[in-house]
């Protein structure tokens, strides 16, 4: 594991490069709202991924990296998750990239991928509406990204279900929001998912 530290707008990130022996696309991974990087479904993800040739980058945004807990808004991470993006792309000889992330991150990567120019955006228990609020729904988020998208969703999860659509697909897991009930459920829906997403790019 590498560690890196790229400077943005909002202050210093940290990248953590977690690399396959012959990676043929790398996967950028993003912590939730008040969440670090140890969340078992992203520690999950980054070994399933490693496993299937992906090489990973768990992002921490710059107020985790500060040491706050309270998430910064939404244009100031959707700024650090592009500029990180940019500077690990030159590290990575323009491999094609993945964005993703759980819950918060999930949304910071739908609503980049098009600016960012991912090819594919995995979603790990997306937060389609606050808890007991549906009619707060973040829904377009999903809906707007026009590359493949994977989530996977808790089926007790109290932030709700995202509706399926033309570019996207959910994949059901027993648990709640934080998908470590069945963690090799979500390893194993993220290998094939990432496996036939970037077949055509090899």
């Amino acid at each position: 594991m590498t560690a890196l530290e790229i400077d943005t707008a909002y202050g210093p990130a940290r990248a953590y490069l977690h690399c396959a022996e012959e990676g043929a696309a790398v996967l950028m991974l993003g912590h939730g709202a008040g969440g670090g990087l140890g969340a078992k479904d992203l520690v999950a993800v980054t070994r399933a991924a490693q496993a299937a040739g992906v090489h990973v980058a768990l992002v921490e945004q710059p107020y985790r990296v500060a040491g706050r807990r309270a998430p910064a808004p939404a244009n100031q991470l959707d700024t650090a998750w592009l500029t990180i993006a940019d500077d690990l792309s030159a590290r990575f000889d323009d491999l094609p990239f993945v964005f993703g992330g759980r819950s918060s991150g999930a949304r910071v990567a739908c609503r980049t991928a098009a600016q960012g120019q991912a090819v594919a955006v995995l979603c790990l228990a997306f937060p389609e509406h606050p808890p007991g609020k549906p009619e707060k729904t973040r829904q377009p988020e999903l809906d707007a990204v026009e590359v493949p998208v994977l989530v996977v969703q808790g089926e007790n999860d109290p932030f709700g279900r995202p509706a399926a659509g033309p570019h996207h697909e959910i994949v059901v897991v027993e648990g709640d929001h934080s998908l470590s009930k069945d963690l090799e459920g979500v390893s194993r829906a993220a290998t094939e998912w990432l496996s036939r997403v970037l077949r055509p790019l090899a």
